[in-house]
């Protein structure tokens, strides 16, 4: 067993959670370094009033089996929830009407969301060629040229939107959906792809995030965070902010981290960084300049996550999904809404409804500018009127994230290959969080398997 070897993590969002979890079940000596009050990083859930209000991530997919796995071996089996069947229909605003997206090929045929032309334009995907352009082609480049303009504008631009709270002109599809992206390179397009593909996970036990099922936890999705916090008991240092990392003679790290007034040194093998790329930027920009740079260069857009309560009997849309997203053309003033009560329960009490809505990301980054409260009245009304909403809300919650996603943009390749060759450089360091190896919750969990094969390799 490795006890003899120091782990040191910094950040106890998902991503350092799970990676010191797991390192810990290893034999490897980890102590956890978190700035903040809490566990979790940008996993909030509060109870208000009895309303249970997600601030940042509201679910993650069952990509993994890693994520029963640590149900079980946490004892929340009976905390953990899948979505409610009632939440399958996800909805496209188009002309200030919703329309289910559809999810088989007669529903396709049949939907009224996509116009006859852009449908036999979605028949010829099978007969458009590889491209060349891999990293450098943004989403809407990779999807116009294999589904088409309309397909862009009402599918994959809210998607993203929702998504990433990003932009598919900015966004690499290789980087950003690298498995949509495989589709056309392994199969040479994403019909066939898909089909094929199917094969390939049932052998893997992976699940794609179309299959995948959504879960959560009856008391809201800080209760995985809370129980790894508290698996590691004493390993979890909060309020720690580290405030310098420096290699030493004998070829190990010092973390220096302040908490109660006082600076504390470890000496450490590894130290994992699992917090925000502009974070990592200040902690080991010193040890090379490039890498200040990449990491700064990632871009972060602010979204505004506003929480809407209302009476059932007030509502005249039909709630039976799991929300909707906007397309950028319905130039609405938020990116779309989650039917948060519906997906989950326990998120109100049975004669109400609650709902999640996202305002801002890159589509909208000006918003900042604007004064708050109108920016939320704007959204609000809106919403009441896409959902034929009489009456104001019963309750009303928000949370500002100033800087919310990592947009994996264009170029993204260039900031990927030289955190793999300052890994290299400077053995010991690892770079991590949900601007490597993907945005999700899932990706995340998953991810973390990954940093802990690669931090046994070292030894």
């Amino acid at each position: 067993m490795p006890s003899d070897k120091k782990i040191v993590v910094i950040g106890a969002g998902i991503s350092g959670l799970t990676s010191a979890y797991l390192l810990n079940k290893e034999g490897f000596d980890v102590t956890v370094l978190e700035a903040g009050n809490k566990a979790g990083g940008s996993i909030e859930t509060v109870v208000e009033d009895e309303y249970l209000f997600d601030r940042g991530p509201n679910s993650g997919l069952e990509t993994t089996p890693l994520i029963a796995q640590l149900v079980e071996e946490l004892g929340l089996q009976e905390q953990f929830v899948y979505a409610n069947k009632e939440g399958n229909n996800r909805y496209i605003l188009r002309n200030g009407k919703l329309y289910a997206l559809p999810m088989s090929p007669p529903a396709f045929i049949k939907t009224e969301l996509f116009s006859g032309k852009a449908k036999l334009r979605l028949l010829a995907e099978p007969f458009v060629g590889r491209s060349n352009d891999g990293y450098y082609q943004s989403v809407a480049e990779f999807v116009t040229r294999r589904l088409g303009k309309e397909f862009l504008d009402y599918a994959i631009n809210p998607f993203v939107a929702g998504v990433y709270a990003g932009r598919p002109e900015e966004l690499s599809v290789k980087s950003a959906f690298p498995k949509l992206y495989a589709l056309e390179e392994e199969y040479g397009g994403l019909l066939i792809g898909t089909i094929k593909s199917i094969r390939k996970r049932k052998k893997s036990k992976e699940k794609s995030k179309q299959s995948a099922k959504m879960f959560s936890f009856k008391d809201g999705m800080m209760v995985l965070p809370d129980a790894m916090k508290n698996s590691l008991g004493e390993s979890v240092k909060l309020e720690a902010e580290v405030v310098s990392v420096r290699k030493t003679s004998e070829g190990k790290y010092g973390v220096t981290y302040r908490i109660d007034n006082q600076n504390i040194t470890l000496l450490t093998d590894v130290v994992l960084s699992t917090v925000p790329a502009y974070k990592a930027a200040e902690l080991f920009g010193h040890f090379d300049d490039n890498l200040a740079k990449h990491l700064n260069e990632i871009y972060y857009p602010p979204v505004l996550v506003l929480y809407l309560v209302y009476e059932k009997s007030s509502i005249g849309q039909p709630l039976d999904g799991f929300g909707f997203l906007i397309p950028e053309k319905e130039e609405k003033s938020f990116l779309g809404a989650i039917w948060s009560s519906v997906i989950f329960p326990n998120r109100t009490d049975n004669s109400k409804a609650g709902f999640t809505l996202f305002i801002g990301g890159s589509r909208d980054a000006g918003f900042v500018d604007d004064v708050e409260q109108l920016v939320i009245e704007r959204a609000r009304k809106e919403f009441e009127e896409i959902m034929k909403i009489k009456g104001g809300p019963v309750y009303l919650a928000k949370r500002f994230w100033p800087k919310a996603i990592p947009q994996y943009n264009k170029g993204y390749v260039e900031h990927e290959n030289y955190f793999d060759h300052f890994e290299i450089d400077y053995k010991g360091i690892i770079l991590s969080g949900n601007y490597r190896g993907g945005i999700s919750v899932g990706d995340c969990i998953k991810n973390s398997e990954n940093i802990v094969n690669k931090i046994k390799g070292l030894f």
